[in-house]
């Protein structure tokens, strides 16, 4: 039997292609889940939300809470045999306030819903790419500030130990990554393709060898 990786992410997850209006959302097969696929010859389960949180609630769009939404979707998606999360960008926004280390709370209740079906060391924890320096200016997306910034420089560390503490696999999306696109927010084509070359040999690194 194929075995299946769920993806949980925000719109990085989803494919979101800024700028285009008539085609939001990149192709499969240009978003980094479609890259994994390819590459590991595994079925892969998008779960990607624009705006998703890893635990506040928008005030502004329900339903964007990635705890809140996670038993339902993994309900939906059976019983994967691998997982990849990554969220945190959204929970930078100025609304919120938040601290990297309030933020990383809000995965960690994410994780205890993820290890009740899936083995700890399947479960991949990446830290989203670094907002850009401007992201925050009002021709990009004012609902981040300059702060915002700093603290989603800060999800790299705070990640790295909660994914030791747990025995998950980590990946630093922003060793692999750069939010390119016009918005210093989202990847571009050419960056979906190194983040799902960069999940793939972090999941699967030696192990199709002996399969």
């Amino acid at each position: 039997m194929t075995e299946r990786i769920f993806c949980f992410g925000d719109s990085n997850t989803w494919g979101y292609a800024p700028g285009d209006l008539m085609t939001p959302r990149y192709p499969r097969e240009t978003r980094w889940p479609g890259v994994l696929a390819r590459l590991s010859g595994r079925e892969v389960i998008e779960a990607g939300l624009c705006g998703r949180t890893a635990a506040f609630d928008d005030p502004a769009a329900p339903g964007r809470n990635g705890a809140r939404a996670l038993p339902r979707a993994l309900e939906e998606a059976g019983t994967p045999d691998y997982a990849v999360i990554m969220l945190g960008t959204n929970d930078c926004k100025r609304v919120y306030g938040a601290t990297a280390e309030e933020i990383g709370q809000g995965l960690s209740l994410c994780l205890d819903i993820l290890a009740r079906v899936i083995l700890p060391s399947r479960i991949l924890v990446v830290s989203p790419p670094y907002l850009g320096e401007n992201v925050w200016r009002p021709d990009r997306d004012p609902a981040f500030s300059p702060e915002s910034v700093a603290v989603s420089r800060e999800l790299k560390t705070v990640y790295r130990a909660i994914a030791a503490k747990r025995g998950h696999l980590f990946l630093a999306a922003s060793d692999a990554v750069r939010a390119e696109a016009w918005d210093e927010e989202h990847l571009d084509p050419a960056g979906h393709l190194r983040l799902g070359e960069a999940i793939n040999a972090v999941l699967f690194r030696g192990k199709d060898k002996q399969r």
